[in-house]
């Protein structure tokens, strides 16, 4: 059986009998998963790869964009978070350019209700950066 070691706790969590972590390029699982197959996802502080000729790597892009709206069921919720200003600028340029998700502005500094703290949360705001968090809906019906 499995065991998850947060970090900086010394008690284990055993997960759910479905939980599984795949250890490679996420792009590779999503191609490979049916259609409205999710009813959430996250993007938490994903590397914010800052450099403009490596934009094409971010998460967030409009070819992955559409690879989780086809997983997304219609009312789906794809939740994002980033404490770096290049990667922020980014995800308004893309998400405000699309029309899969509503994409409400986000919240800005202060972790919204129900979302889970993370260690690089933790360290932006160590290192006096803001978070935003967004929640993005998949549209259709």
């Amino acid at each position: 059986m499995s065991r998850i070691v947060p970090e900086g706790e010394e008690d284990s969590i055993t997960p759910p009998d479905h939980f599984r972590i795949w250890p490679d390029d996420a792009r590779q699982l999503l191609k490979s998963l049916p259609d409205c197959c999710l009813d959430r996802a996250y993007l938490m502080f994903p590397d914010p790869w800052p450099k403009a000729r490596h934009a094409k790597r971010r998460f967030i892009h409009p070819e992955n964009i559409r690879e989780l709206a086809r997983l997304l069921k219609p009312g789906a919720i794809w939740r994002v978070a980033s404490d770096h200003p290049v990667y922020q600028d980014w995800v308004f340029e893309i998400m405000g350019a699309q029309d899969l998700f509503d994409a409400p502005p986000p919240a800005q500094g202060e972790r919204p209700e129900g979302w889970s703290p993370t260690r690089y949360e933790a360290k932006a705001y160590r290192e006096g950066r803001v978070p935003f968090y967004w929640t993005f809906t998949r549209r259709g019906a």
